[in-house]
Formats: C-alpha cells, structure tokens, sequence
C-alpha cells in the first residue's frame, strides 16, 4: 500500500495530512506536493468539525498554513486568540521558517511569533537600506535616520499655496514651482539617460571655469550624491540671478564648497590666512559685511549641510537635513566674521551677542538628498521666503537643476 493510501484508510485526519501527500514510495526519495482540492477540502472538514468554535475555511485555511511553517503549535488549545489568522490577515503577512532570516527591511509585528509572522517597516527606512546596499560608502556614514513618526507627520506638504504679504513674494513661490515644459522634460531627459559618452562636455561657465559633462551632471538623477561642481555651479548661477535682479532678491554672498575645507584646514582647526584672499573688493565687488546672507556649504565626508551668517539680523544657523547640529563649525564661522571685517572694511566686530538660531526646515526621508536639499535652502533663503517644500519635491528639483545647469540661468 503506497504512503498516500495508508494516510487515507486511518479515518479522520487533520488537513495537514491531507495536504501533504508522497509522489513516490518510501523506499525513494520523497517529495511533497500540495493537492489545491484535497487541501481545500481538508479545511472545510476541519473547520466544521470544531465544536468549540465555529470557523470558515479560510481561517482554517490560514491556521493551517501559519502550522505547517512551524508560525502557530498544531495544538488548538496552545492558540490564543490573538495568534488566530484569517485568510485576509494572512494574505498581508511574510510567513519565514524557523530556520531561515528574515529580510532585513521586515520586522516582527507585536504579538506574533517573532519566527514566523514579520511586517514591512516604514518607506524611507526601507530605502535607506536599499541604497545602502547599492553604495558601500554609506556604510561609513556615522549617522542615524533619527526621523521620529510625528515628526515625519508634522512635515509639511509642497506648500504652493501660502500666506503672503505682497505680490512679489507670491511671484518668488509661484515661480519655485513653475512645471516644466514637455521640451525641457526632453531636454533634462536626453542629458541625464540619452548617449554613453560620459566626458562629453554639456555646458562650460565661463567665469568660474567649471564644466559640466554627461558624468557629472547624472548626479542629478534620482538617488544621485550632488558633486562639487552641481553644487558650485548652480550656486554661481544663484549669484547671477541676483545681479540681473537685485530688486527681488535678497544681497547674499555664496562660498564654494571648498572654502569650509580651507577654513577649518590649518593647525587649531581654524586657517583665516587660508581663504584671506577669496573675498577681495576687487573680486568681489561688495564688502561681506554689506551682504544680507552669507551662505557656507559644510561637507561631512558623505552628507552636506548648509551653514548661514544671517549678518543683518546678527544670528548664526545651521541647517542638516537628518537633523544635527554642528556648533564647531558655527564658531568657527563667527572667527572668521570677525577677521573678515577687521581685515577688510578695519572694523571690530563682536559676535559673542549674536543669535544660534534653530529653525524648522524640511528634512530628507532617504540616504541621498542631502545636496538637493542644501541647495533648495540656499535658493529659497535667497529670495527672502520660508522653506515650504518637502521631500516630495525632490524629484521636480533636480530636473528643474538639470534645466538651469543646461541653460545656464537660474529662475
């Protein structure tokens, strides 16, 4: 008599023996199959068959189930209630071996047996890991996503509509979420995934030299770590919009994003004499004592962060988009306010008074932002507004950058 024949001559069986049935003789090597009839049936069976509490049979169906990968003990009364699942709970569970590992993404919902039952964690922790796993650099990143639920609650959506005072600083807001056109979809579309040669040169600005190639300006592609020459170049860009404007836009001044490196370069950690000679009047034109804002790109090894000397309020801030603070880096900046004003306009300056203001400002969901964000603070402190956008606006700013690298005019 073959395995399956001796099962079935016992009378009364649980649904497991049912489902799962010998394709061979016990003296071969066995595999099991499932039998979809044999098994539904077996369910029915089972599930009219209990006296103390009547169930269907896709609870039966599930319990079964979550038995047979070792999630719930086949002992009835060893099942509490709160371990008993329905087809439909089920259908929405991962059920892993006791033997295997869960995905890393995936943990244990409260309640549950840790082995068997596991529930998708939140989208931006998932990501992180994800990219985490394509780029071995952010594995030396020393920095925690620590994005509390209300806080991420408390986000504020892409606010295209806001309060304002006047119309000009409406035009500012309409015009930082102007969408593109289908040509300048094209146009962003072809420089960032169309043709294979990378050093083919895109675009070249004059007066600071930098060019930007097919292989430097992908970094604006989604999930894309922003270069330092993304990052100087539009920040010129920023600079010209202000000249060609000075009526809408608020008088800042825009270090590049080795000048931070320079700064805190020397022995002390503090190098004036480094950087004294990047803030002439010949060069620049203007005193940076005279200016509004005073923007510093601060690069922690993998993320950016931006630094403000607000000079006309007379207060110092800093703006991470995971959060931190780096008040190292603040007095440092103060330092170098001081000799600045000495060294250029012989005027003392005391900072020891002024303000470290903390803001609220939007915060990036993902490993890979950071730049984009820092450059949208610059952006939208520039024009003398509030930070209302999001991380959902990721995605549009970086093909909006893309168009104003390629055209090499800021809006």
């Amino acid at each position: 008599m073959s395995a399956f024949s001796e099962r079935r001559s016992k009378g009364k069986r649980s649904g497991i023996d049912f489902a799962l049935a010998f394709s061979a003789p016990p003296s071969k090597k066995a595999k099991f199959q499932f039998r979809p009839l044999n098994l539904f049936k077996s369910f029915t069976t089972a599930s009219s068959s209990s006296s103390s509490r009547a169930r269907d049979p896709f609870v039966a169906m599930g319990n079964a189930l979550a038995r047979l990968f070792g999630g719930i003990k086949a002992s009835t009364s060893e099942v509490s209630s709160e371990k008993t699942l329905g087809f439909a709970q089920y259908k929405s569970l991962v059920v892993v071996g006791e033997t295997s590992k869960p995905d890393a993404r995936l943990v244990t919902r409260k309640g549950l047996d840790a082995r068997s039952v596991v529930e998708k964690v939140p989208a931006y922790k998932r990501l992180y890991e994800e990219t985490k796993r394509r780029d071995e650099r952010l594995s030396s990143l020393n920095f925690e996503l620590k994005l509390a639920e209300d806080e991420i609650l408390g986000l504020r959506k892409t606010a295209h509509i806001i309060d304002v005072e006047d119309e000009e600083e409406e035009k500012n807001v309409n015009d930082l979420f102007c969408p593109l056109t289908e040509e300048d979809e094209e146009e962003v579309h072809s420089a960032l995934y169309v043709g294979n040669d990378r050093h083919t040169i895109l675009v070249t600005h004059e007066s600071s030299n930098i060019e930007i190639t097919k292989e430097i300006i992908r970094c604006l592609s989604p999930g894309g770590w922003l270069n330092d020459e993304v990052i100087n170049l539009y920040l010129e860009l920023l600079k010209e919009r202000e000249r060609r404007q000075p009526e809408r836009f608020l008088k800042c001044h825009f270090f590049n994003t080795f000048f931070y490196k320079k700064l805190i370069g020397g022995k002390g950690g503090y190098d004036y004499k480094a950087v004294k000679r990047w803030t002439t009047q010949k060069k620049l034109g203007y005193s940076l004592i005279d200016c509004d804002k005073i923007f510093v790109p601060v690069h922690k090894g993998n993320h950016w962060c931006l630094a403000v000397i607000n000079v006309k309020q007379k207060s110092f801030q800093y703006l991470d988009s995971l959060g931190g603070m780096d008040g190292l880096a603040l007095q440092s900046l103060a330092k170098y306010l001081v000799d600045e004003a000495w060294d250029k306009n012989n005027v003392e300056m005391d900072t020891h008074l002024w303000k470290q203001e903390t803001v609220s400002h939007p915060r990036q969901r993902n490993g890979y932002d950071c730049g984009m964000f820092m450059l949208k603070y610059i952006d939208f402190y520039s024009r003398g507004i509030s930070l209302c956008f999001s991380q959902e606006d990721m995605e549009y700013f970086r093909k909006r950058t893309v168009k104003e690298i390629l055209s090499l005019r800021a809006e």
